[in-house]
């Protein structure tokens, strides 16, 4: 590590000496807020930030200006031992609360490393005016990057950006920009990393794209560019990572993709207008890692007999025009991620599945499988996510929950989606004692004839959402389910539950979608925080109260004299 200048120690002397006020509440109140929403702190990176002491003069990783207010919060993944003056890895798991968008003064944000950071990045960080350094990587955080926290850069790339010849990183990715890609960026012979991903760009690839003979990584997606791959993209020798997905480009994709295969490893070339056949040369790609071609109108047929010379760990070929069964080549191979979905495969699920140890992430979905699932599918210990709605499936829906305990306890299951089949019931009530269920965020399970009763053990799972909708479920809605702390979403329509809505389900923290319509539910509507239509509670004939119609309560009978 190289030495502290002089005039870095004056910096930092000087900004301590001129913190002069306290932390201001509302920063403190925002801090804490956060410091809640942390449910594990092993380390802990927190044992500072207590509501007896000052944020600006205590609390670590928390900078201050003059005024007391928040400039820069720091909690990395990382820390330095000072006894032995080694870094040693931390983390913390948790969700980003919107409370900080109180922070209003706030220029660096890093939690970056934190490992089991969850859930989506509030939108509401795009109120930070200040905030010039957001650091988030390395988490476990879902769904999309909020708006109003891209550039939003527009008008037309200047082609005079060519004339930078020396030039090694060129990111203009998720902005507004509009226009072609001008012939001069591939003047830019010394560039590394070109991303123009996530803009409304148009027109054509340019041909003359070969010239960048030092490109490592090109990311194209989601624009609107048409027209054909150029055959000069083969020359781009050096490359890593090729991301074309979700643009315009039609034809056939070009045979001098195979001269790729020293380098290439990530390759997406999805949701196009590509048509097939796939090019024989894609055998070349022997180092590939990641291959996408999923929504293409490829009309593949089959899957080609050459895929079993590839090695992909991720393999992803969803709606190509696939018929037929699955290939016996799948049961050697090391795939951990494969995505079938939307295609024709037709017969059994094969017991062979059982020796893709290294699956876990699954999708069949959309296609047209029968029968049960082989007991074999146990075997997949590493298994997260697994998707197989909307086929012809049937027999025991227990066979997928009493998979083999995984080894690791991120390879638990986390996703499954069973609906639309023909699977029976019922569901054992203590599944929600499986080890391997227990880590379920996402249990879909509607509209198979399952019958019976909710399980009670649900609420020992992690769920964050539970669809079982048209399952012939009758009985009630057991109150465990409210020990379910992270349920956000609830649908139970159309079924023959009975009874009383619990209070402690509906009034669930982060419960924004409940659904019960069409059963047989009785009573008053429980309080509850969040707005519910009154569609979601319509067509059960004794069921009264907000958002329905007010109970009506009679008066006691008289008694007679």
């Amino acid at each position: 590590m190289a030495p502290i200048s002089s005039l870095a120690l004056l910096t930092i002397f000087s900004s301590l000496i001129a913190i002069t006020e306290p932390c201001q509440p509302i920063d403190s109140s925002a801090l804490l807020a956060f410091k809640n929403k942390i449910t594990n702190d092993p380390y802990p990176l927190f044992k500072t930030w207590t509501t007896s002491t000052d944020c600006c003069a205590i609390w670590e990783g928390v900078q201050c200006d003059s005024k007391g207010r928040v400039v820069s919060v720091s909690c990395p993944g990382v820390f330095t031992d000072d006894d032995d003056y080694s870094l040693t890895n931390t983390s913390m798991t948790g969700r980003l609360t919107p409370t900080l968008a109180n922070l209003s003064f706030l220029g660096l944000l890093d939690l970056s490393n934190l490992k089991f950071l969850k859930g989506p990045i509030p939108q509401e960080l795009g109120k930070l005016r200040y905030l010039n350094y957001l650091y988030l990587d390395r988490n476990q955080l879902s769904g999309s990057i909020p708006a109003s926290i891209d550039n939003q850069i527009n008008g037309i790339i200047p082609s005079s950006l060519g004339r930078l010849s020396s030039l090694e990183t060129l990111d203009l990715s998720w902005n507004r920009m509009t226009g072609s890609i001008p012939d001069s960026l591939t003047d830019l012979v010394s560039l590394r990393v070109l991303d123009i991903s996530g803009n409304m760009l148009t027109g054509k690839l340019p041909r003359s794209i070969g010239k960048l003979k030092s490109l490592m990584t090109l990311h194209l997606y989601n624009n609107n560019l048409t027209g054909e791959i150029p055959d000069s993209i083969g020359e781009l020798t050096s490359l890593n990572t090729l991301h074309l997905s979700n643009n315009g480009f039609s034809g056939k994709i070009p045979a001098s993709i195979g001269n790729l295969g020293l380098n290439l490893f990530d390759l997406d070339l999805s949701k196009n207008c590509l048509s097939g056949p796939l090019p024989p040369q894609q055998v070349k790609l022997i180092y590939l890692q990641s291959l996408d071609s999923s929504y293409n109108p490829l009309s593949l047929g089959s899957i080609p007999s050459w895929f079993s010379k590839l090695r992909p760990f991720k393999l992803f070929l969803a709606q190509t025009g696939i018929v037929g069964e699955l290939p016996r080549w799948l049961a050697s191979s090391n795939i951990g991620t494969l995505d079938l979905s939307s295609n024709g495969f037709t017969g059994r699920l094969p017991n062979w599945i059982g020796n893709m140890i290294s699956l876990s992430f699954l999708n069949l979905s959309n296609n047209g499988f029968h029968s049960s699932i082989p007991y074999e599918v146990r075997n997949l210990t590493s298994l997260s996510y697994l998707d197989l709605h909307s086929n012809n499936f049937a027999g025991s829906i227990g066979t997928v929950f009493s998979r083999k305990t995984a080894e690791y306890p991120l390879n638990d299951y986390s996703y499954i989606d069973l609906s639309r089949n023909m699977f029976f019931g019922p569901i054992e009530e203590d599944v929600g004692n499986h080890s391997s269920v227990e880590s379920i965020e996402t249990l879909v399970l509607s509209h198979n004839p399952l019958g019976g009763t909710i399980p009670s053990s649900f609420g020992k799972m992690r769920l964050k959402s539970l669809e079982l909708i048209e399952n012939g479920l009758v009985g009630g809605i057991p109150q465990e389910l409210g020990d379910a702390m992270e349920l956000t979403s609830i649908v139970l329509s159309k079924n023959k539950l009975s009874g009383r809505i619990p209070e402690k389900v509906l009034s669930l923290n982060y419960l924004s979608v409940f659904n019960v319509s069409e059963n047989e539910l009785s009573g008053e509507i429980p309080p509850h925080k969040a707005i519910f239509p009154a569609s979601s509670f319509m067509n059960n004939k004794a069921l009264c109260g907000s958002p329905l119609p007010p109970c009506k309560h009679h008066d006691a009978p008289h008694h007679m004299i």
